[in-house]
């Protein structure tokens, strides 16, 4: 795995007031493999950000974009990860719009421009609140494709068991599933040490505060493949995002509450069983968990595809951002296709295209 050298000059990105790079206007070609080109260009493209009340009682707002194309035929929600913000999606999320997606990218509770209260993260509650965003806010009516990368993979995971018929696809992405057998043993080793680190907040706010961003940076120093795929100025995006009041304790409660996550998870798989959707088990190639993608995914998901992205590493749509597009478009696009029940010994159009991976 290669070490990033943070001290080599880059070329400046330049930011909207919502954190993400501003479009170019240009047309964007995104093919999926296999499949007809489709084109929008980028100032066809709606994109809005905003801050909405999801929570029942209306004390909790969460941040996020929205990229609509002039005719959108279905909808993805993109979850990041840790230590990030929704910015982890801005180089896909045009490409994403072009292939016909409203993109829809939150700010989980307690990360970048949403609230941060003292409690409500685990994934359960978490889930209602985007839930409540992509249907209430947003007034999306039909079924979603889910993305999680890291962190966000343990929220699509809850999201998927609590609200399956809401649920079109869901990729799992550079992260072990709570609930799971591989879920106990990764956190259990020695260089998994952030579990236990972040399940202490009070020490981890104390150590980390004033240093957010070598704290930040470290991540991405050790878990990056690509070293140009990230620059300062989107380094800088992330220390600032969990320099601000709270952030850094709310990042600490995610994962504290990833044990609770476990027993929920394991008590909906007990009660309705497997996820019977399409579920992608992906992340880099290069990355330690990429072996065992498949296998745990299997533990949640009756109906698994497993691919790795090449030349990656932990950062997948930020190291590899069309290779993630067209996978992403294939995955979903074969398992839209079969949403409506096959009769039994059918071959439905997902089983077909995943076949020939």
């Amino acid at each position: 795995m290669l070490r990033v050298d943070r001290r080599r000059l880059r070329q400046p990105v330049r930011h909207h007031p919502a954190g993400g790079s501003r479009p170019r206007r240009l047309a964007i070609r995104t093919p999926a493999r296999g499949a007809g080109t489709l084109v929008t260009t980028a100032h066809d493209v709606d994109v809005r950000h905003g801050r909405a009340w999801v929570d029942p009682d209306e004390t909790v707002r969460i941040g996020y974009t929205v990229a609509t194309p002039p005719e959108p035929t279905k909808t993805v929600v993109l979850l990041h990860g840790a230590p990030q913000t929704r910015y982890e999606w801005r180089k896909v999320m045009m490409p994403l719009a072009a292939a016909g997606y409203r993109v829809i990218m939150p700010d989980y509770r307690g990360a970048g421009a949403s609230d941060k209260p003292r409690d409500g993260y685990d994934k359960w509650t978490m889930a209602g609140d985007i839930h409540s965003l992509v249907h209430e806010t947003l007034g999306v009516a039909e079924p979603v494709s889910l993305v999680g990368h890291d962190l966000g993979s343990t929220l699509a995971l809850s999201f998927a068991l609590r609200y399956r018929d809401d649920v079109t696809s869901a990729t799992f992405m550079e992260a072990p599933l709570p609930g799971t057998a591989y879920y106990e043993w990764r956190v259990a080793q020695k260089s998994a040490w952030q579990f236990a680190f972040h399940a202490n907040p009070d020490i981890a706010v104390y150590l980390t505060h004033g240093r957010e961003r070598w704290y930040v940076n470290r991540f991405f120093d050790e878990l990056t493949y690509q070293p140009d795929a990230i620059s300062n100025d989107d380094l800088d995006v992330y220390a600032r995002a969990f320099e601000a009041p709270g952030a850094m304790r709310a990042m600490c409660e995610v994962y504290r509450e990833l044990d609770r996550d476990a027993d929920d998870n394991r008590a909906a798989l007990r009660r309705d069983g497997k996820l019977t959707i399409p579920v992608l088990a992906s992340g880099g190639a290069s990355g330690p968990l990429s072996k065992n993608f498949r296998a745990m995914c299997e533990e949640v998901a009756d109906s698994v595809t497993d691919q790795l992205v090449p030349d990656c590493g932990h950062w997948v749509a930020e190291e590899q951002p069309t290779y993630f597009t067209e996978m992403f478009c294939e995955f979903d696009g074969a398992a839209r296709a079969c949403r409506p029940s096959a009769a039994v010994g059918e071959t439905t159009a997902y089983e077909s295209a995943t076949e020939t991976q």
